[in-house]
């Protein structure tokens, strides 16, 4: 029997909005495709978000207040939406990232335990 092939990861649920509001604080402003791209070279190819859950998510959060967006052309010369964190999407950000580590090191010590 032959290796099966690594397709990635799926993203845990409810980690989508914290993994684009991360990408995003890290750039000025970033498209969709971009975003995408950050996540799955960051994460070593292990996390792939998918088109059809990205660009909801972009929008939620946007809705939220979370992300501004703006119009405007990417390096290949076609129009996009750019997106940049505003400040109240740093406190989530910060919130999140806060809830994270507090959940993952609950998860680490039942998963040390004998």
């Amino acid at each position: 029997m032959g290796e099966a092939q690594r397709t990635g990861s799926e993203l845990i649920p409810g980690t989508l909005d914290m993994l684009i509001l991360k990408t995003v604080s890290r750039s000025d402003a970033l498209h969709g495709y971009a975003i995408a791209q950050s996540i799955r070279d960051v994460s070593e190819d292990e996390l792939r978000p998918q088109e059809g859950a990205l660009y909801p998510a972009l929008h939620r959060l946007e809705v939220r207040g979370l992300l501004r967006s703006s119009w405007s052309v990417s390096d290949n010369n076609r129009r996009a939406k750019y997106y940049a964190l505003t400040a109240q999407g740093r406190r989530a950000l910060a919130q999140e990232q806060a809830s994270w580590a507090r959940m993952t090191a609950a998860i680490a010590r039942i998963m040390q335990t004998a």
